[in-house]
């Protein structure tokens, strides 16, 4: 069943390629998870890669609307999500100024230098995100909209917002079902044999980003058992083999707590590591750095122990750019 989440016109004024709803239909049986308006407000909307310290940003102002959907997507990619909600604006008369995806856009770095409504309503796995940056010219003022796509193992997320002109009447959201033939979910793909598991090596040069499986942490400690993993075995022996390489740690945690406790517990988690790297396989210092944000980015869902348990990880990030 496909649902149409309908953001109706915003000035009676504008000419009738403006006037006209900003629609889109999202796929499966989506569920708004949170939502934020400002009648009268700005928003820092990327419009360009990260690069130094932050994305080209376009400030927007008027009335800012976020909304942030779930919903499930067997056979479903990002790139399949984020294609259908491209051809639905640019129908309504906007058009794209910038798009990326993941390691295109700055990785880590844009994701959080992107306003966004946070975990758990908005999750944005950090190896697999697409971002969208449209404007529609022709009233007063210009309208952008910006779309977030990513995935957990199961659902799909959206994130939508919408800048139109201040003073407007708040857009309202209509909910109601269009027949399923005209949008099918296309089944998953037939797979011979499953595909062989990809090295942490291999991860970090396609991905950019690798999760050190193997290492244990209880909830609320920060300390490494005394064995070595077989993930910093690998880590250690990447960067013997790239020399000129760098990469960060990032530390994670579960939901159980406040953030800015469980983003210092997390930097500590990816301190341990480092010093770990440090001490035990000789790798220079300068070559890592340690980062926590806690339970921002959950690998899986925290209401069972074994989904906590896969969110207190630390993920090796590949800095270099060269």
């Amino acid at each position: 069943m496909i649902f149409r989440v309908s953001i109706l016109a915003l000035l009676a004024a504008c000419p009738p390629a403006i006037a006209g709803a900003v629609a889109l239909d999202l796929p499966g049986a989506p569920v708004q998870n949170a939502e934020e308006v400002e009648t009268s407000g700005s928003y820092q909307m990327p419009v360009g890669p990260y690069r130094g310290d932050a994305p080209e940003m376009l400030r927007a102002e008027g009335f800012v609307r976020q909304e942030a959907w779930r919903t499930p997507l067997p056979g479903r990619s990002t790139l399949n999500i984020l294609q259908g909600l491209r051809a639905q604006l640019e129908e309504t008369g906007f058009e794209t100024i910038f798009e990326c995806e993941t390691e295109g856009c700055g990785g880590f770095d844009f994701r959080f230098a992107t306003d966004l409504i946070g975990e758990p309503a908005m999750h944005v796995d950090l190896g697999d995100f697409r971002y969208l940056a449209a404007r529609r010219d022709g009233g007063e003022q210009p309208e952008f909209m910006s779309l977030m796509v990513s995935r957990s193992s199961e659902y799909g997320y959206i994130h939508v917002t919408h800048v139109g002109p201040e003073g407007s009447v708040a857009p309202e959201v209509a909910v109601s079902t269009k027949s399923p033939a005209t949008d099918p979910v296309p089944e998953p793909a037939p797979q011979i044999a499953p595909a062989p598991s990809m090295d942490l090596g291999e991860a970090l040069l396609q991905h950019g980003v690798a999760v050190l499986d193997g290492l244990s942490f209880e909830t609320g400690s920060a300390e490494l058992g005394p064995e070595d993993s077989a993930a910093l075995d690998a880590l250690a022996g990447y960067l013997e083999e790239n020399p000129d390489h760098s990469v960060a740690l990032v530390g994670h945690t579960d939901a159980a707590g406040g953030l800015e406790s469980n983003v210092a517990l997390s930097e500590k988690r990816a301190t341990s590591v480092l010093s770990r790297l440090v001490e035990s396989f000789g790798i220079a210092p300068e070559r890592l750095d340690a980062q926590g944000i806690g339970y921002l980015s959950p690998r899986s869902s925290n209401l069972t122990e074994d989904g906590r348990a896969e969110n207190r990880r630390v993920e090796v990030v590949l800095t270099s750019t060269q």
